[in-house]
């Protein structure tokens, strides 16, 4: 793949790996997503050794699986229905993600954590429609994604300044440091597009199936039932 082929594909298909309408244009992009199903996977055994009672914990290890088989959709056929597939769960999965971690692991009542999570879907979409024009046209999808990276380590810099679910803490920082790690190879997709064969955003799937799969451990760990002193839950 040589400059002088990938720069003119990008407008039109969005992706580096992508230089046509056929359904296997981009194989790295469509198998990689595989990696979601094995995260919902890996949730769901966990889920299961923890009692399997945990509604909430279930209902993200199923989103984590639709993000797999959305975003599967949209790179073998992109359309605007298949965006939605793709987009939508990821977007549920991210704000609910927020509100149970504010419950579960800060402790706050049901109601400051909506309120906390209304905050935060504000906060992104503002920092969305900020961002978004100061970035080359590239780079710009990677906006909506930055406040995820803020809250991440946001309320991991809360749990440690409060001295809470350590365990919860850890997993976190370490979610967060793996995302931004993933959100820039997502945001070089376009500029890597006439050095490195297929792009990057292969990557952004693989590495973000390990942000969630820490998500999903650590909401798990903390869910109902698993008590203080359980050495699942990490809390002391």
């Amino acid at each position: 793949m040589t400059a002088a082929t990938t720069t003119a594909p990008m407008p039109a298909f969005g992706y580096c790996e992508r230089l046509s309408a056929a359904f296997w244009a981009e194989p790295l992009n469509a198998v990689s997503n595989g990696a979601f199903i094995v995260a919902a996977i890996l949730g769901f055994v966990l889920w299961r050794r923890t009692g399997g009672r945990d509604l909430a914990a279930v209902l993200m290890i199923g989103l984590v699986f639709a993000i797999g088989i959305g975003s599967f959709l949209f790179h073998t056929m992109p359309a605007r229905w298949t965006l939605l597939a793709d987009v939508v769960p990821i977007q549920l999965f991210a704000f609910s993600c927020l509100g149970l971690a504010l419950r579960r692991f800060l402790g706050l009542s049901p109601a400051t954590s909506l309120v906390g999570m209304a905050l935060f879907v504000a906060v992104a979409f503002g920092l969305s429609a900020a961002l978004g024009p100061l970035l080359p046209a590239g780079m710009r999808g990677s906006a909506g994604y930055a406040a995820f990276v803020l809250g991440l380590f946001g309320v991991a810099l809360a749990l440690r300044l409060r001295g809470m679910a350590p365990a919860a803490r850890r997993l976190l920082t370490l979610a967060g440091f793996v995302f931004a790690v993933s959100l820039t190879l997502r945001s070089l997709d376009s500029v890597a597009c006439g050095s490195v064969p297929f792009g990057l955003h292969w990557a952004w799937h693989l590495l973000n199936a390990v942000v969630l799969a820490l998500l999903l451990r650590a909401l798990i760990a903390h869910g109902p039932g698993q008590t203080r002193g359980n050495p699942q839950s990490g809390a002391r």
